[in-house]
């Protein structure tokens, strides 16, 4: 049993590495340029003017939340009402992504993660995205799960070798994906089958929120619809797609 319970503190120890506590400390992390994927505030603090400045100029959300809620994640600490979710690894950028498979002599594949919220999900995506060979992963930079201690564990390591690239608009950024030859494609389920499709070349695939799926913006410019299906020996599954 003290085995177990050992293990046990090693990973809440790990997982406490994500969250910084106390206003000053929050500041300090964003002056030193650490990689912060949000900023929790609760309701009703009060003269938090500079940190709200310092955030909106390094592009960091900040979210307001209930005040037990904030006390819940500091687990005992003094947060002094403010408290940031840092990232477990640092984000690459777009351009990186391209690059990697420039160095690789291949044409971009790239997962493209429209708002997914759980951390194992993203995990499993960038876990699958490093077992296919695909050059990188997008994320937004609001309602989206960042690279916190949840999806690293879950990624089971692939968060060192496959790059994520946080940006604020993904709409904005497929557009710039498709100036830059890539064809995407997105699951829906009004998808028809894939099999006709032609693959080869830039792809970008997007995979929708749980339960949501591909968000409204994202489908609007769609050309036409493709379904991929998946056969396992114990169950015959589906995975819609969209060609966007």
């Amino acid at each position: 049993m003290d085995k177990f319970k050992e293990k046990d503190e090693i990973r809440e120890n790990e997982a406490d590495k994500d969250k910084i506590c106390g206003r000053n400390a929050v500041i300090e992390a964003i002056k030193s340029g650490r990689e912060i994927d949000k900023i929790m505030v609760a309701k009703g603090a009060t003269n938090l003017g500079k940190l709200y400045a310092m955030a909106k100029e390094a592009g960091i959300p900040v979210k307001e939340v209930a005040p037990v809620k904030i006390d819940e994640l500091a687990a005992g600490a003094n947060a002094q009402g403010v408290l940031a979710m840092a990232a477990a690894h640092k984000y690459a950028t777009v351009d990186e992504i391209f690059a990697l498979a420039e160095e690789r002599g291949e044409p971009p594949f790239i997962i493209i993660a429209d708002g997914l919220e759980d951390g194992h999900n993203l995990g499993a995506v960038i876990r699958t995205a490093e077992c296919c060979g695909a050059h990188g992963v997008i994320i937004p930079k609001r309602r989206s799960v960042g690279l916190n201690y949840v999806v690293a564990k879950t990624s089971v390591g692939a968060v060192e070798y496959v790059p994520v690239a946080r940006v604020t608009n993904i709409a904005r950024t497929i557009d710039e994906l498709k100036e830059r030859g890539v064809w995407i494609f997105g699951a829906d389920m009004d998808g028809e089958a894939l099999w006709s499709a032609d693959l080869s070349g830039a792809i970008g695939l997007v995979v929708g929120a749980e339960g949501e799926g591909v968000s409204r913006l994202v489908k609007k410019n769609a050309i036409s619809l493709f379904l991929f299906l998946c056969a396992e020996k114990s169950n015959r599954s589906t995975l819609p797609l969209r060609l966007l």
